[in-house]
């Protein structure tokens, strides 16, 4: 049968997997600059005769993989991120992902010849950065695709259909009049205290949005010296929320709080959304019941997540919003262990994320396969899509 196949083929190539996830881990590579990590995952698709395009939607480091054998039926995609983060390297495990997609699409393809559809692989690049996936999107990559998945690594907790943010950057700049400090105050125009009164601002708004909604922010200059008044201010600030429509209103309000902070200091606002934006994730249902499925088929146990936990934001949402999609996530480490942390990097290449990796690439394979020889699953999967997607426009 295809799917004891496809288990047997990823335990037999453990040892591959592991090397790759291991070797990007110690060479990680940033947004857009993971030039060794997107040649080592096209050659090994090259190896098992993938038609490998590199720099899809012009990016040098983006990957579509296509395999030969095709027939009537969906096309599905399993999809790989490889990109790491400043200074503290895979501390989001994208490094498992990149292993764990590549053995999900070498099992796909080890029974493809019996099987109906098409398989597709994508290598993501710069999730970490402006989300190499909205680029992919917006160049019609995934038009032609009937359903994509990821996994991500998480700490304590192993689940499907998490919620994604929606994600927006603002940069706010304030420019002033600059004058001594101490001799003639009055003279000057102070540019900082604009910056402080719009993060006055905002934190006086928290109480009254809503509790699932983010809003931090960073002073990425707040002057040169003591003894001089700023003429130069600025801020950045991401603004999260479950929907795109309700992140758009805490946009306008974050505004409408700098725009105070100008009139109140008399400094001059430059306001600039960052492009392109991080939209909300919408979890495909029966996609992620498949997937849970399988998990439990191949004795991986589902771990909620804590009560009260956030959520972070991803490229991935925007794909979700084109095509049916899912995005489970499973543990390496435990739940006192925070993503993007230095003791998340170290489970990134540790035995038990070995697992998680191992694990994902199976439940990623199976769950293909469901979707390539399931025809009454694929249409509920569309039919579930369908209706999320009007409920959001």
């Amino acid at each position: 049968m295809p799917k004891e196949e496809v288990i047997d083929y990823v335990d037999g190539i453990r040892s591959l997997l592991v090397e790759i996830a291991d070797w990007m881990h110690k060479n990680p590579e940033l947004a857009f600059k993971e030039i060794e990590a997107s040649r080592r995952l096209a050659e090994e698709l090259e190896k098992s005769g993938f038609d490998v395009t590199r720099g899809a939607a012009g990016m040098e480091t983006a990957i579509v993989a296509h395999h030969p054998s095709t027939s009537k039926g969906p096309t599905i995609a399993i999809l790989a991120e490889y990109d790491a983060l400043p200074e503290i390297g895979h501390a989001c495990g994208h490094n498992l992902i990149a292993a764990s997609a590549l053995g999900a699409a070498l099992a796909v393809a080890s029974v493809k010849e019996r099987i109906p559809g098409r398989l597709v692989f994508l290598g993501t690049p710069a999730e970490e950065d402006i989300g190499g996936k909205i680029a992919m999107v917006e160049a019609g990559i995934f038009d032609n695709i009937d359903a994509a998945m990821m996994f991500h690594p998480s700490a304590g907790y192993t689940l499907v259909g998490r919620k994604g943010l929606a994600l927006t950057e603002v940069k706010i700049e304030f420019h002033g009049k600059a004058a001594h400090a101490s001799a003639s105050p009055e003279k000057g125009i102070n540019a900082l205290d604009a910056v402080i009164q719009t993060f006055n601002g905002i934190n006086a708004m928290r109480q009254h949005i809503q509790s699932s909604a983010r809003i931090h922010g960073i002073i990425d200059h707040g002057g040169v010296k003591p003894n001089i008044v700023p003429e130069f201010a600025a801020a950045s600030f991401y603004v999260r929320a479950e929907d795109d429509h309700y992140c758009s209103k805490l946009v306008d309000k974050v505004r409408k709080c700098a725009e105070g902070a100008a009139l109140a200091t008399g400094a001059t606002l430059s306001f600039k959304i960052i492009e392109p934006s991080y939209k909300s994730r919408l979890m495909n249902k029966y996609m992620g019941e498949a997937f849970v499925k399988n998990l439990e088929a191949i004795g991986e146990p589902l771990i909620p997540i804590p009560e009260g936990s956030g959520a972070g934001s991803s490229d991935i949402g925007n794909v979700s919003q084109v095509v049916p999609a899912i995005h489970p996530y499973i543990s390496i480490c435990d739940n006192d262990i925070a993503g993007h942390s230095q003791e998340f990097e170290k489970a990134a290449s540790s035995e038990r994320g070995h697992q998680a990796m191992i694990s994902a690439a199976k439940a990623l394979a199976l769950t293909a396969i469901d979707l390539l020889t399931d025809s009454n699953l694929m249409d509920r999967v569309r039919k579930e899509f369908e209706d999320a997607t009007s409920r959001t426009r």
